[in-house]
C-alpha cells in the first residue's frame, strides 16, 4: 500500500468514475484501475463495484475509505507542520442529532480553520446513522445523548463498535415552543398541559426503536404525533400548529430566531448530551478544535 494508493481510492470515490478520476489525478486510466486492483488484492477486498455507469463503494470499501481518509488527513498535517504549507481541501466531517449548539460550533469551527480550501460536512441525522458514521469514519465526531432510559442500548452499540462516549453537559428537559403558543405564557409546563397540543419528533428511519428516539419521554402516549425529517420542518410546525418537542433547552436565537421558546418540563429526567469518537483513532486536529468551541458553547 502507497499513500498514492490511497489518494487514487479516495479520488475515485469522490467521483463516482474512473475515467473522470484519471483526468484529475493526471494519470492514464488503465494505470489507475491496475493500481486500484492491486490494492484491493493486497487485501483482499473489494473497494468498488464497476459498471457502465461508473462506480459504486461496496460496504467493505466504505470502511476502507473510512481509514485512507484518516491516513491522507494526518500526512497532510505533518506536512502542514513541517513546511508550512496546506495541502489540497480542509475535510471535516460532523453527525450529530438535531442540536443548535453543535452548528453554532460547527459555523465557528469553519470561520475560523476553514481556510481558502474546505469541504466540511454537516450531518444533522438519525440516532442510528450518527454511531454508524463515526464507527465507519464517514464522521469524525458524533453528537448524541444518553439518558437512564435508552443509555444500556446505547452504550452496547458504542461498545460493540468501538466508539467512546464522553459528556459535555448534563441537560434537564424542556419542551420547545412557538412564542405565540397558548403555553408561552406559563412559566414551566407538565406532560398534562402538553397532552391537547401536536408532539414533534424526528423520523428514525428503519432503527425507529424508542431506545433511537431523539426525544426523550418518546414512550408516553400522545394522541397526536408528527413526525418529520429536518429541523426548519419541525419549527414551522412548532409554530404553524402550536406543537411541541421534548428537548435540552438549549437554542441559539441567531441560527434559530426569535419564534421558538424553551420552557421547563416538570419531570423527573435528564439529558447527558455527549460526543462519540472512534475509541483506537486519536482524534484529528479540527475534532480537537471542534471539541474545544463545543465546550465553550454549552
Amino acid at each position: 500500500m502507497t499513500l498514492k494508493q490511497l489518494q487514487y481510492v479516495v479520488t475515485v470515490a469522490d467521483v463516482g468514475n474512473i475515467t473522470e478520476a484519471a483526468k484529475r489525478l493526471f494519470i492514464a486510466q488503465p494505470s489507475l484501475t491496475a493500481s486500484i486492483h492491486e490494492l484491493e488484492k493486497e487485501y483482499g477486498i473489494t473497494i468498488f463495484i464497476r459498471s457502465s455507469k461508473g462506480v459504486e463503494v461496496t460496504t467493505e470499501g466504505d470502511e476502507f475509505l473510512g481509514y485512507a481518509r484518516q491516513v491522507l488527513e494526518q500526512t497532510n498535517l505533518i506536512d502542514e507542520r513541517y513546511t508550512g504549507k496546506q495541502k489540497g481541501k480542509q475535510r471535516f466531517c460532523v453527525s450529530a442529532q438535531h442540536y443548535s449548539f453543535a452548528v453554532e460550533a460547527f459555523v465557528e469551527l469553519l470561520k475560523e480553520y476553514g481556510g481558502d480550501k474546505y469541504e466540511f460536512h454537516m450531518r444533522e441525522t438519525q440516532t442510528y446513522e450518527i454511531i454508524d458514521d463515526v464507527a465507519r469514519l464517514r464522521s469524525e465526531i458524533g453528537i448524541l445523548y444518553l439518558n437512564d432510559f435508552n443509555e444500556t442500548i446505547i452504550r452496547k452499540a458504542l461498545r460493540d463498535n468501538d466508539l467512546t462516549f464522553t459528556r459535555l453537559f448534563l441537560a434537564k428537559p424542556h419542551v420547545f415552543i412557538g412564542k405565540n403558543s397558548p403555553l408561552a405564557k406559563k412559566r414551566a409546563l407538565s406532560l398534562e398541559d402538553l397532552k391537547p397540543y401536536p408532539r414533534l419528533s424526528y423520523e428514525q428511519g428503519s432503527h425507529n426503536s424508542f431506545y433511537y428516539s431523539e426525544e426523550i419521554l418518546s414512550t408516553v402516549d400522545s394522541d397526536k404525533e408528527l413526525i418529520v425529517c429536518d429541523r426548519a420542518t419541525l419549527f414551522n410546525m412548532l409554530i404553524g400548529l402550536n406543537g411541541y418537542t421534548i428537548c435540552s433547552g438549549v437554542i441559539s436565537e441567531e441560527l434559530n430566531g426569535p419564534n421558538i421558546i424553551a420552557k421547563p418540563l416538570k419531570v423527573m429526567d435528564h439529558m447527558e448530551i455527549g460526543y462519540i469518537l472512534p475509541g483506537n483513532i486519536p482524534p484529528s486536529h479540527l475534532t480537537e478544535k471542534y471539541i474545544e468551541m463545543l465546550r465553550k458553547l454549552t
